[in-house]
């Protein structure tokens, strides 16, 4: 059993993680912060909406306390360390591009808004909302330079003009 468990492990880890695309460390921290606090706050949010009598309230706090639980899952597996499957699931992850957990963390988060809109489904996915777009932030990628960005603006011109001269000896 262990010798099947310890190939998946190794094949897993071997490959790089897609974090490492220009994200500071810091800003890596914020993005995790913010997932673990998004999930406290759907918990949270989640567990009040359970408490009513209206089907779409319920069922929008049941996927609160469901994304609460994924978000944990995925920003802070220490904190699962009761669910046998967290390191692997943190490990595939973090594997994947900061788009594409935007869109993920993002979809979440508005599933139960569309599901039951109540100003506690929107405070509480608020912050799970947050994350994604953290992380749709920093799949944009960093700001450029200005003295860079005027330069590429002065070759585009310079290119821009002898296309111009070109077409107009052309004519003669």
């Amino acid at each position: 059993m262990s010798g099947s468990g310890g190939a998946s492990t190794a094949s897993v880890s071997s490959a790089p993680p897609a974090q490492e695309e220009g994200m500071t460390w810091w800003y890596r921290w914020l993005c995790r912060l913010s997932g673990v606090l998004g999930a406290v706050s759907c918990a949270i949010s989640g567990l009040f909406n359970c408490v009513t009598i209206h089907p779409l309230n319920i069922a929008a706090g049941v996927w609160m306390i469901m994304n609460a639980f994924i978000l944990l899952l995925c920003e802070a597996p220490f904190c699962c360390q009761f669910v046998e499957f967290a390191n692997t699931v943190a490990e595939k992850v973090d594997r994947l591009r900061s788009w594409q957990k935007a869109v993920f963390y993002c979809g979440m988060a508005v599933v139960p808004i569309v599901i039951s809109l109540t100003l506690t489904t929107l405070l509480g996915n608020a912050i799970a909302f947050a994350t994604g777009v953290l992380y749709g932030l920093s799949a944009l990628g960093k700001k450029g330079d200005a003295i860079s960005y005027a330069r590429i603006q002065q070759q585009k011109q310079q290119a821009d003009e002898e296309k111009l001269t070109d077409t107009l000896e052309g004519e003669l």
